[in-house]
């Protein structure tokens, strides 16, 4: 009896590595090989106020609101993206509504979304970071129209 628990055992565990073999390959796969291409979402605040950047106050066009999302640099440069209600997701992943082919993005790289009459970035826990301007983004962090975001080569833009 103990031989064949044994036995029960190593099958078991070959089975087990090769699940978790499966996944990585398919991790991977999914990581180098997604498509390039951009979706267009509507999302929309109803103003851009008073943001805190590096400690400064940020400069602020008030009464205009962002109602695009501009690629300013990078292989996407020129994409347009129509802002509305819903959060736009930036990476590498095709889900993404922003699908970004840069080597410095990771699948899914930031989110922006519209709080309050306002639009946040936040990073997703990328590798390299994500940038507002100069500073780092640790967290939810205000986005005023004209600063740049950068995501390894491309930045992004907010524009009324």
């Amino acid at each position: 009896m103990p031989e064949f628990v044994l036995t029960v055992a190593r099958f078991g565990f070959l089975i087990l590595l090769w699940i978790f073999v499966f996944t990585v390959v398919g991790v991977i796969r999914r990581d180098l090989f997604t498509g390039g291409r951009s979706k267009s979402i509507v999302a929309s605040p109803r103003g851009v106020g008073g943001a805190v950047l590096q400690g400064r106050p940020a400069k602020v066009k008030r009464g205009k609101a962002a109602r695009q999302l501009v690629v300013t640099a990078g292989n996407l440069a020129g994409t347009r993206i129509t802002l509305g209600e819903a959060p736009i997701t930036i990476g590498r992943a095709e889900d993404s509504t922003l699908v970004i082919t840069d080597d410095f993005a990771s699948a899914r790289h930031a989110r922006l979304v519209a709080r309050d009459g306002q639009w946040f970035v936040e990073d997703l826990g990328s590798t390299n970071g994500t940038y507002l301007d100069r500073g780092k983004v640790s967290g939810p962090t205000p986005v005023p129209l004209g600063v740049p975001i950068r995501i390894g080569r491309t930045s992004l833009e907010l524009r009324p």
